[in-house]
């Protein structure tokens, strides 16, 4: 069961992805599909969805585009469908059979082209395909959202006889027109429409002479308009056949909601599938959009993330036409937890939280910007600790605030876990904060979780030195301008260039030495010479980026003149063969031209003939006898290699042999003189101000007391207690 809270979707700004996601959309309700968007709870649907979406953006580079799936949402008809005698209308059930369409175009598309989008199939599976709800929708109304005259027969009676008798309006209407016009009785606009009815505009002063229905006036009182007497009979019959009309509408559209209704779950289905499709092809134009893959999906549990971009950051930088630095990050079994520390505004948090979002994009079948060679594994929790954790509502410190949640940290966090805390340890007193901060980060690596802290205290990064499976990693810098580079370095721990960075930003130089005098020599040293380290490594790294880059042309260079020689050697050999053709030719040439010369004085036939026979019989000779001494010499030659082969792995067995007899010799000297050495160290007794190392670390520390096989023994900047049976001796002391 994956359990991730709505806090770390916030802390990881998942809603404003799926924000920008919600524009890729055509739908409504796949709008809201997708801002309803959590991780999936099944690894299953997890993997079966990651996959739908990797085929639809695969369907933007291939010639089999994916058909549009654009509707209308049905939801209020199938609502309605579900009211006894009630009924739907024309526009709705258009809507209706262009969903229904929709659904079959994509059936018969994805059934067709199975094989190229396999899982999109198996989603569509399951849907039926039937055209009886189009065909019974298209019986009834016609494309443009009326019902069909031909719906039934009496319908098709009534509307001819609306027909006929607009007509007879039409034609007494113009009649009435025409007298009242030669009378002289209408006013120059001649006629008008009042309430959908043609009247005539009579001239105020002859109203009286106009038979007909008054129904208004203009607004001088100079025009009234008034319905001629003969146009008036037929009115009232129109009347009467809409109403009928109507009546008959609306029976055939109950008639044909109640054939609809039988379809209610398969419209319901059809409206499902269709939101389904948008949300697939919204995460996918998203995917094209950020150039997001698929990453590979390790078996093991192992995160190898390779030029990992944040999306958002990527989007605003674009925006803004400035580049992004991408990260490459690994967690494994034997790399389990990363401690990354080095100045603020360096891009820890950053990197903390591009890991974070990621995670929580793919598994909610995101795909992710990331290298082809990525690798990514689902974890059933995510935790996150990021910013400002102020409870202004419970009245809680931000350190409080840190406490409960590094509570829940411990109650939740499993070996399946992957937790991100930025600045860790922070707001408490720096060395009982720390303490309790060394306390949680030994807890989280005993239960075998994966995570990244960012930090700035020092036992941390000692820790994460001194832990088998955690290491540090830095936020690199550059060391003359210490502008940031925002590239992490895997395998050392950052200073935090304090100093450096105060007297960038202007701080007087003098106030600098009075706040290095307050400081504890030993820590400044530690900074400093880890200031040092980070220096001299970003230094050897752009030595060895420089000398890549030299190979890298000197290799090109090569590969450039090799290729001009194979091309020169070529043309030699071809001019060799056609200078050694043409002098064959020549060679012909002239043979032929002396036997012509000797036909042409003698005219002697058989001579010719004679002649010719006996030239092409010794060419014969020559080039029968040629290629029995190139295969005489070639099977010679296979015989030599033979030999020369079985000689070879005789003479390679020969000495194999010799030098496994020498390597049993070696180890078994070796083997006497470990157990010599490891006797030596059992029986050794550690004095005071012994040089000693923890077996399997790297920091060497010295004894100062020793009491009952207990020893105490100080690193500089701190002091720990051990078992003399878990030393190791580096230097006997003096």
């Amino acid at each position: 069961m994956v359990k991730i809270s709505g806090k770390t979707l916030q802390d990881l700004e998942f809603n404003t992805i799926l924000g920008i996601i919600t524009s890729y959309s055509i739908s409504n309700l796949g709008r809201n599909a997708v801002k309803a968007i959590v991780p999936f709870d099944n690894k299953k649907d997890l993997l079966f969805e990651l996959h739908l979406v990797n085929e639809y953006l695969s369907s933007f580079q291939n010639e089999n585009r994916i058909p549009n799936h654009h509707f209308e949402e049905i939801t209020k008809d199938i609502q309605l469908l579900k009211i006894e005698d009630s009924f739907l209308e024309p526009a709705s059930f258009l809507n209706i059979a262009s969903v229904s369409t929709t659904v079959n175009d994509l059936l018969r598309f994805f059934k067709k082209f199975k094989e190229y989008y396999s899982n999109l199939y198996n989603l569509s599976e399951n849907i039926e395909y039937t055209k009886e709800v189009i065909q019974l929708i298209q019986k009834v109304i016609n494309r443009f959202g009326e019902v069909d005259s031909n719906a039934s027969a009496e319908l098709k009676s009534i509307r001819k006889e609306i027909n006929s008798v607009r007509g007879s309006i039409d034609a007494s209407f113009t009649k009435a027109l025409n007298h009242n016009a030669s009378s002289g009785y209408l006013d120059d606009i001649r006629e008008s429409i009042i309430d959908n009815q043609r009247v005539l505009a009579v001239l105020a002063m002859h109203r009286r002479k106009v038979k007909g229905s008054l129904l208004g006036n203009s607004k001088t009182g100079s025009i009234v308009y008034i319905a001629p007497e003969a146009t008036l009979k037929y009115s009232r019959e129109l009347q009467n056949l809409l109403y009928e009309e109507k009546q008959e509408v609306v029976r055939i559209l109950k008639e044909l909601t109640n054939n609809i209704r039988p379809y209610i779950d398969l419209l319901k289905d059809y409206q499902a599938y269709l939101t389904h499709m948008d949300v697939v092809a919204s995460k996918a134009k998203y995917a094209l959009h950020i150039n997001a893959i698929l990453p590979i999906i390790s078996k093991e549990k192992k995160i190898f993330l390779r030029d990992a971009f944040h999306p958002i950051l990527l989007e605003n930088n674009k925006k803004q036409s400035k580049k992004t630095i991408p990260q490459t990050l690994e967690l494994n079994e034997k790399q389990q937890i990363i401690v990354i520390s080095g100045p603020n505004a360096g891009g820890k948090s950053i990197t903390l939280k591009t890991i974070g979002l990621l995670q929580l994009m793919i598994q909610s079948g995101i795909l992710i910007p990331v290298h082809e060679r990525s690798q990514i594994h689902f974890f059933d929790t995510i935790l996150t600790d990021i910013g400002d954790n102020q409870s202004i509502e419970n009245q809680l410190s931000t350190y409080s605030y840190r406490l409960k949640n590094m509570r829940s940290f411990l109650q939740r966090c499993g070996n399946n876990t992957l937790f991100l805390i930025d600045e860790f340890g922070t707001g408490s007193d720096p060395e009982l904060g720390g303490a309790l901060a060394e306390t949680f980060l030994e807890e989280f690596y005993e239960k075998k979780a994966f995570g990244i802290i960012t930090t700035h205290y020092a036992n941390l990064k000692v820790l994460a030195d001194e832990l088998e499976n955690a290491v540090n990693a830095n936020m690199q810098f550059d060391e003359r301008t210490l502008e940031p580079l925002f590239k992490l370095y895997v395998g050392q721990a950052g200073s935090s260039f304090t100093f450096e960075v105060a007297q960038k930003n202007g701080i007087p130089f003098s106030l600098i030495n009075r706040a290095k005098k307050k400081v504890e020599r030993g820590k400044i040293r530690l900074d400093k010479t880890i200031s040092k380290l980070q220096k001299e490594r970003i230094k050897l790294q752009r030595t060895s980026e420089g000398l890549l880059k030299e190979q890298h042309k000197a290799k090109e260079f090569t590969e450039n003149l090799s290729e001009k020689e194979n091309k020169i050697q070529e043309k030699l050999e071809s001019f060799q063969e056609l200078y050694d053709n043409n002098q064959k030719m020549l060679s012909i040439g002239r043979k032929i031209n002396e036997i012509s010369n000797s036909f042409f004085q003698s005219n002697n036939k058989k001579k010719l003939m004679a002649d010719f026979m006996k030239w092409i019989t010794i060419e014969k000779s020559k080039y029968a006898e040629k290629h029995k001494t190139e295969e005489k010499t070639t099977k010679a030659e296979k015989k030599k290699i033979k030999q020369q082969k079985v000689e070879t792995e005789k003479k390679l067995e020969e000495v194999k042999n010799e030098v496994l007899t020498e390597v049993k010799k070696i180890r078994e000297e070796k083997k006497v003189k470990e157990e010599k050495i490891a006797k030596a160290k059992a029986d050794y007794k550690f004095k005071i101000n012994d040089r000693v190392r923890l077996i399997d670390s790297n920091s060497v520390g010295t004894i100062e007391k020793i009491e009952k096989n207990i020893a105490t023994i100080n690193y500089g900047i701190f002091t720990t207690k051990s078992n003399t049976n878990q030393l190791e001796l580096v230097e006997r002391g003096k």
